[in-house]
């Protein structure tokens, strides 16, 4: 097995503790309300949903943010990738698993395909680096003379100057969310939940065929008979797979966890 997948399991068992707790305010509920209605099948506690869309740039980040989680995240999203790939390949030509990870796991990539599905950009709290002079710009442009909050500006900037979402960072921030809700679920509700939520919320949207980036072709058919398989793109995330219907390659090396019913306090 390749040098790369192993590095990712032993990062995995090595992942840091989570700090305390965040404060619950009375606007905590509306970030599990989302991950909930985005999942139905699942229970995020108000304090791991906040954490988990409160990005290190925003003021909020002070009482924490989700950059432990979207660490443990993409080394859950690489291992259960490089599993994939495994199955799918050991019969094949040897392949560069770690050229093949970075082209399809790119931060930018699950950004922009991933996280408008999850529609992350409605809640995350970010603070984008997004010069003076655009914002200037785009007032001095603008019809109304009605004031509007920060957050109302700054998006009213994006949509007006597509060509400025990479500079400001926003599918690198959306790509760091997707990582995050990955490591909330695999904290939260265990490794099979969160293998189940990659292969049928994650790996069919970064396929992007006839593209470059994203998972190569050949690789194509099997992900989404194995997406099917477990329920499709809207299945419920809890259902366990019975082993016996299963393939050897395909069991992944994780325990079945039943979800928490108890604050997250060990962050």
């Amino acid at each position: 097995m390749s040098q790369v997948f192993r590095r990712s399991l032993s990062t995995l068992k090595r992942a840091p503790q989570l700090a305390q707790s965040l404060p619950v305010t009375e606007d905590t509920a509306q970030f599990a309300a989302h991950l909930n209605n985005v999942f139905p099948s699942l229970h995020f506690p108000p304090e791991l949903a906040q954490r988990i869309l409160t990005h290190g740039s925003h003021k909020a980040a002070v009482h924490g943010h989700n950059g432990r989680l979207s660490f443990v995240g993409r080394r859950v999203l690489e291992s259960y990738y490089l599993l994939f790939l495994h199955s799918v390949a050991q019969n094949q030509n040897p392949h560069d698993y770690e050229s093949l990870s970075s082209r399809a796991l790119n931060t930018y990539l699950l950004g922009e395909h991933v996280a408008p599905r999850w529609s992350l950009g409605r809640i995350l709290l970010w603070t984008p680096t997004v010069s003076q002079d655009v914002l200037q710009t785009h007032k001095n442009i603008k019809s109304s003379s009605a004031k509007q909050s920060a957050e109302a500006e700054l998006e009213n900037v994006l949509t007006a100057n597509p060509g400025i979402v990479r500079s400001v960072g926003l599918y690198k921030v959306m790509g760091d969310a997707v990582q995050s809700v990955v490591g909330g679920v695999y904290h939260q509700f265990g490794g099979s939940v969160a293998h189940r939520l990659f292969h049928t919320r994650i790996l069919p949207h970064i396929l992007l065929p006839g593209k470059a980036e994203g998972v190569p072709s050949e690789f194509h058919h099997r992900a989404l008979a194995l997406c099917e398989r477990m329920g499709g793109m809207d299945g419920n995330l809890l259902v366990q797979e019975l082993a016996s219907d299963r393939a050897p390659s395909e069991l992944e090396p994780v325990e079945t966890v039943q979800p928490k019913r108890v604050a997250t306090a060990s962050f």
